[in-house]
């Protein structure tokens, strides 16, 4: 393997710099009138448009976006199509009950399989491998959270999850110091920067033209405002994620959380003899701060974590650039976990913005009587919910009382977060205490109650 050097650092990802950084579409060019405009060209705004002129061709639909499609998280993620409830599905059944949540799980298994078949349809090869998701314990204390996790799982067959032993584990991956691990198989690994822009091409051979360079600074009933024009419209979408907190009146709507990671070269084939790792499965493990991690079609590992979890005022980054100590605690991580490639050089390193709203659930919706609508807060599981949202946005516009309009994360009212710098404290405070605990559990102590309280202080719970 290559001698140590300093990776790149930004440029959006390591996706874009695999597949090269788009050319950017042109601006709007004054005011304009639409039936849509959607706000944002990441996959919840281009599957809104995608659906909304595939169930209706007449439909005149506009995308605006203030740099080019999947500039954000859509762009950068760890390309897990997997097939989470974001935030889990316990206060779901408080409200629906457990038969809407069991279907609400079964649309997220079918979604994962929905976007693999339009990529397919589409011609957009997205460096598809459904191996599912594989989430590992690494000490005793991750390994009672896995243990709990499993049992609970056992009560939702629909969500297909599996508990291997250590055995089972390694024959799988070779993960130093796995003791077991839960398994499902709804999960596919992609390329997240593939998938975006071959589902913008798609969008416009539809006839929806993309405004790139154009950024929206007012979302009003009825019009679109940006700093090339206004679009107006009947229906107003908001499909803008991270930065939502940049939009006029939403800076305490979705707090943007930052994740980082990194990718090594191509490991060579007696590395991956070594590893494993031949089903693809997408790679998680049981810490409170969580790591995430592909095998990506060229072969190298791409392995994710917080780093920074939150700036002050809610600010977002311009190029993807992290932290140089985030780089070096994963490194560290990925060198721990795969002893393997611990030689292997890092060749960049990037990071992204994801929302996260107030009680850390995913929310889709329309307002009937201003036509403005909204999907995100995903909190990082958004590749697979994306698609789902956008189905929804569809039948809510289109065929209002359809089975998706009725799922549990439709027209929910979240809570906005506290002004600074009380969520400040409140993130930095989370993060402090997740680090401490993972630290003492490495050491071979046991998860202690601080986590919980601060989890409860962001969450609201």
């Amino acid at each position: 393997m290559s001698i140590s050097t300093a990776p790149v650092n930004g440029s959006v990802s390591f996706w874009y710099a695999e597949s090269g950084l788009p050319d950017q579409r042109p601006g709007l060019d004054g005011n304009r009138e639409a039936d849509v405009a959607v706000v944002g060209a990441g996959y919840t705004g281009l599957w809104t448009a995608y659906y909304l002129k595939k169930a209706c061709p007449d439909l005149s639909v506009v995308v605006l976006e203030s740099r080019f499609a999947g500039f954000g998280a859509s762009g950068r993620n760890g390309g897990w199509l997997t097939n989470s409830i974001t935030g889990g599905r316990s206060q779901y059944v408080k409200s629906h009950g457990r038969a809407v949540v069991g279907r609400f799980q079964e649309l997220l298994n079918e979604t994962v399989d929905e976007v693999i078949a339009v990529a397919g349809a589409e011609g957009i090869d997205a460096a598809v491998a459904k191996g599912g998701e594989l989430n590992v314990a690494r000490n005793e204390a991750q390994l009672g959270r896995l243990l709990a996790w499993a049992e609970d799982e056992a009560a939702w067959p629909e969500a297909g999850t599996r508990l291997l032993d250590a055995a089972e584990t390694a024959e799988r991956i070779q993960v130093a110091g796995a003791l077991g691990s839960v398994h499902h198989p709804h999960c596919a690994r992609i390329h997240p920067a593939r998938l975006v822009r071959g589902l913008a091409a798609a969008v416009e051979r539809l006839g929806v033209p993309i405004y790139e360079g154009t950024t929206v600074t007012d979302i009003r009933p009825g019009r679109a405002v940006t700093d090339r024009g206004t679009v107006s419209a009947k229906y107003v979408l908001r499909a803008t994620e991270g930065f939502t907190a940049n939009l006029r009146g939403h800076s305490r709507e979705w707090l943007p959380m930052n994740s980082s990671m990194i990718a090594t070269e191509p490991l060579p084939e007696s590395v991956w003899q070594q590893i494993g790792w031949h089903g693809r499965e997408t790679v998680a493990d049981m810490a409170h701060a969580y790591m995430y991690a592909q095998r990506t079609a060229d072969g190298r590992i791409a392995l994710g974590g917080r780093g920074v979890p939150y700036r002050f005022g809610s600010r977002t980054d311009t190029d993807g650039a992290t932290q140089p100590e985030t780089i070096a605690s994963l490194t560290a991580l990925l060198q721990d976990m795969f002893p393997a490639a611990a030689e292997a050089r890092i060749e960049h390193a990037w990071a992204g913005v994801l929302g996260v709203p107030r009680d850390w659930k995913a929310t889709v919706g329309l307002d009937l009587k201003t036509g403005l609508g909204w999907a995100g807060g995903y909190v990082g599981t958004g590749v697979t919910a994306t698609n789902l949202a956008a189905r929804t946005l569809r039948d809510l516009i289109l065929e209002p009382g359809s089975e998706l309009t009725r799922m549990p994360w439709v027209n929910r009212k979240v809570r906005r977060w506290e002004p600074e710098p009380l969520r400040w404290i409140a993130v930095k405070a989370m993060y402090a205490a997740y680090y401490a605990a993972d630290r003492a559990e490495r050491n071979g102590r046991s998860t202690t109650s601080p986590i919980a309280k601060a989890a409860n202080l962001v969450s609201g719970r």
